[in-house]
């Protein structure tokens, strides 16, 4: 658990950094370290919570918060989020969902740092329906897997320009703080052992406290350029280490 709650502190500053929660990343971690497969997804989303929520807090404090932007995304995520998230998969099938997420977010994570270049680009007017589409898609795909899928939504809104980088960050982090809630409520219609759910409760701790000096290392230190290409790359090495796993 030493070692675990190590790479948990590590993912969540990382992850906090630039808006995520790392719930991808803890579902590998888990996996990887043999944790029960039926308690996987719920401990990643309320690490999740956890997280993005002193990152949310800070982004909207900050004046970076757009209703607008956000609204249609989780119009259409909440639902499917719910619903995603209260079927059960095989661990063989989750397992190859989880690599291919890891491997894809990781490649659109390593694109996305390049717009950090620049600060004026021109903002687009996204149909709502096609955001609401948008919406359910990555709403559907995270409630399954256990993710807040901010991770897939953040570096589609750079890629159409939906936004301003810092309205797209809050919007992000509100994103999965709101699709990890519904993923929980979704975990919980299942057969869940809370007894030994409440046996991590160090992986919680070591995560609230990664998530602050993430938002510290944001504000202070490091560009969010930066930031975000660490963090692809710590993505893409985890996808590779899922990669070795399927292999028999």
């Amino acid at each position: 658990m030493i070692i675990l709650s190590i790479f948990f502190l590590i993912t969540s500053i990382l992850y906090s950094s630039v808006g995520f929660g790392g719930g991808s990343t803890y579902l590998a971690l888990m996996l990887i370290w043999e944790i029960p497969f039926y308690i996987i997804p719920i401990l990643a989303l309320c690490c999740n919570i956890i997280v993005v929520s002193g990152n949310s807090i800070n982004y909207i404090k900050s004046g970076n918060f757009s209703l607008n932007l956000l609204l249609p995304y989780v119009v259409g995520s909440v639902p499917l989020a719910f619903f995603g998230a209260s079927l059960s998969i095989s661990k063989e099938l989750f397992e190859i969902l989880l690599f291919i997420i890891l491997a894809i977010a990781g490649i659109l994570l390593l694109n996305k740092s390049k717009f950090f270049d620049s600060n004026k680009i021109k903002i687009n007017q996204i149909p709502k329906k096609i955001s609401i589409l948008i919406g359910c898609v990555i709403g559907f795909i995270s409630g399954i897997v256990g993710i807040g899928g901010g991770i897939f939504l953040s570096p589609i809104l750079f890629l159409i320009k939906a936004g301003y980088p810092k309205q797209i960050a809050t919007t992000a982090s509100l994103f999965i703080l709101i699709n990890s809630i519904f993923g929980v409520a979704g975990q919980l219609t299942k057969d869940i052992v809370l007894n030994q759910f409440l046996n991590f409760w160090p992986l919680f701790l070591v995560v609230f406290m990664g998530g602050q000096i993430g938002n510290f290392l944001n504000i202070k230190f490091l560009s969010n350029k930066t930031l975000s290409l660490i963090t692809s790359l710590l993505v893409i090495f985890v996808a590779i280490r899922m990669g070795l796993k399927l292999l028999p």
